[in-house]
């Protein structure tokens, strides 16, 4: 699934494309990915000009001429991208936003698990329960240690499946999880009521700074992610544990291994993020 970085990405790309397009038509062929029903989402978006295009956490955000929001997320495998008008659809190509400058903004989804939601701008949060509860995004003047303390010191679970709740901190998925963990040298199986506020500081900072150079580098590619201009990410370059089992540490030449963590796939090193007493007989088995 597309995480922060990603979704950043195809943001950017988006706004470099189609910022100042206005909509001619929208065609829509698979009906359950839109809302309203697609007789009403296509006719709302006839001649509205997209404004901009902003990012809460994992959302997309186009904001429409007329005060009109869609909410739009990629889920496991969407991906928008801008043809010449007419040129040949796939199979996976669920809906087409016809410009009037003889271009198409195409959304295709090999899992259909995308969704497009149109609500008038200003009720975000309402229409969309989950983003009304979405934790601060990762950046440093919004992820404070004052706030990381807070969440951290009502919890008891352990700090992998924590990290990855957005209602804590927004955006946040496996990989990062797994590498801002590492960056830190936590255990994913630390209860998160034992980090320390100097082990706080140092997630925080690695939480910011992973993010940032995420960003930088276009997102992650694992399996099939690529940004608005059709490119793969290149941050998987620069991956420390995820996906490296097996590999030695970049730190410390341990082995990394792989565990599931609350039946997500979770990367560390056991030399330079030991397991803490308190958290012995908590794997999940492979």
């Amino acid at each position: 699934m597309p995480e922060l970085p990603e979704v950043e990405t195809v943001r950017r790309g988006l706004t470099q494309l189609v910022a100042g397009a206005t909509i001619d038509h929208v065609e829509v062929f698979y009906p359950k990915m839109v809302t309203p029903e697609p007789e009403v989402f296509t006719a709302e978006l006839i001649g509205r000009k997209i404004e901009k295009i902003d990012r809460r956490g994992k959302y997309l955000l186009f904001r429409f001429s007329g005060e009109l929001t869609m909410v739009s997320h990629l889920r496991m495998e969407g991906k928008y991208d801008v043809q010449p008008e007419g040129s040949p659809v796939t199979k996976h190509t669920h809906v087409i936003f016809h410009l009037t400058d003889q271009r198409e903004l195409r959304y295709t989804d090999t899992r259909k698990f995308g969704r497009m939601r149109l609500v008038k701008t200003g009720t975000e949060t309402e229409a969309l329960p989950s983003l009304a509860k979405m934790g601060p995004e990762p950046m440093a003047d919004t992820l404070t240690l004052a706030y990381m303390q807070k969440i951290f010191g009502k919890s008891h679970k352990i700090i992998k499946p924590f990290l990855l709740d957005q209602s804590r901190i927004a955006g946040l998925g496996n990989i990062y999880a797994d590498e801002v963990l590492w960056l830190a040298q936590i255990n994913p199986l630390t209860p998160v009521d034992t980090v320390t506020d100097d082990q706080l500081e140092t997630l925080r900072q690695a939480i910011i700074a992973e993010i940032k150079k995420a960003i930088a580098g276009h997102g992650t590619t694992v399996h099939s992610f690529s940004t608005a201009f059709g490119e793969a990410g290149q941050f998987q370059n620069d991956l420390h544990v995820y996906g490296r089992e097996g590999e030695p540490c970049d730190r410390c030449g341990t082995e990394i291994v792989k565990i599931k963590v609350a039946q997500r796939g979770t990367h560390y090193c056991p030399h330079c993020q030991p397991l803490p007493p308190s958290a012995e007989g908590m794997f999940d088995d492979d």
